[in-house]
């Protein structure tokens, strides 16, 4: 049974230190590990009787990659969460998932993601060059229209498990409805499921080879127009089913323009090679960002080693497309900035 994998003492506190090695130390970080081996006991005896509760969350903004509300949960249901997705949803659904749903999965990722959309794109040009047309959509403040009800009958359909169904229902139902709070492990693994239908839908009913799905955005490339029409129209009906709206950006584009997709712009050209470049908003806000740390180096408000690794992330974030100009030119700033001091 379910129950005896979450709640189990072993299996909790080996999540508990996965927990702690990933997080900064905080308040409840430490509130939690003073007295760990008791905590972790507890929650095993609330989990084996079903009395666990979830704690307030705690909400706060970010503003990267744009404005975000983020509900976060207490230590110890971090602890639980990670448990139970670890041991009980991520293996069940990594057998379900298909290939390019690429987010929140260990293997994966927005660099798998971008590569099979570069796959996608050669293999489609090679038999029918630039004659296509590309679906492109994302959803409409995915997390937080999710409905509760139908999210729950979603994972009923695959973990009918007693315990299973008793704790997806306590999870997703610790927010107000309709959402579920960014940041959550298990609502990630939530979020990526509720879509298994579009994608169940694009590959097998309508048998479309070259489509991939990273959350909530996701792309079809169509070898008519007419076709891209009718799937379009067939994902706005299975969104509304679901309860949740498509953005007013999707549209159909022709394949020859490209398509951008998680910050890049990807296109082909006419004798069949395939670009990638950083968006012209992207570059922009990722000079802004870079002027803003090195002006906090120079105000000695940021370390030049925690500078470095910043940059160093963000360098490698543009190398993943055709960006080694853009890369020498703010080499060239950070440079002119830093003697300026």
């Amino acid at each position: 049974m379910d129950k005896e994998i979450v709640a189990n003492f072993e299996n909790l506190y080996s999540s508990y230190k996965r927990i702690k090695a990933d997080k900064k130390f905080n308040s409840g970080t430490a509130r939690f590990s003073i007295m760990a081996l008791e905590g972790i006991q507890t929650l095993k005896e609330q989990l084996e009787n079903q009395t666990y509760s979830i704690a307030p969350y705690n909400k706060f903004k970010i503003y990267e990659p744009k404005e975000r509300i983020i509900e976060s949960c207490s230590f110890k249901d971090k602890t639980v969460q990670r448990c139970f997705s670890d041991y009980i949803l991520t293996p069940k659904l990594n057998n379900i998932f298909i290939k390019w749903n690429t987010a929140g999965q260990i293997g994966k990722g927005h660099y798998m993601a971008m590569d099979g959309l570069r796959d996608h794109m050669l293999e489609f040009y090679s038999k029918n060059g630039l004659n296509g047309w590309i679906v492109k959509c994302d959803i409409r403040k995915y997390f937080y229209s999710i409905d509760h009800e139908i999210m729950k009958d979603v994972v009923d359909y695959y973990f009918d498990d007693e315990f299973t169904v008793w704790l997806n229902h306590l999870f997703i139902d610790s927010a107000e409805n309709p959402g579920l709070p960014l940041g959550n492990q298990v609502n990630q693994k939530y979020a990526l499921l509720l879509l298994h239908s579009l994608d169940q839908m694009i590959t097998i009913e309508y048998g479309i080879q070259h489509y991939g799905r990273h959350n909530d955005d996701f792309y079809v490339i169509c070898k008519s127009k007419e076709e891209a029409r009718e799937i379009l129209e067939a994902i706005r009906i299975m969104t509304e089913s679901l309860k949740i709206q498509l953005n007013t950006k999707s549209q159909i584009v022709p394949f020859r323009m490209g398509l951008c997709y998680l910050g890049f712009h990807h296109y082909v050209t006419s004798n069949g090679e395939y670009i990638r470049k950083l968006r012209g908003d992207k570059k922009r806000k990722t000079q802004k960002k870079v002027r803003k740390w090195v002006k906090a180096v120079n105000d000695r408000k940021m370390s030049e080693l925690e500078f470095q690794v910043k940059y160093l992330s963000c360098k490698d974030h543009m190398l993943h497309g055709d960006c080694v100009k853009l890369c020498h030119s703010v080499d060239l700033d950070i440079e002119k900035r830093m003697k300026a001091r």
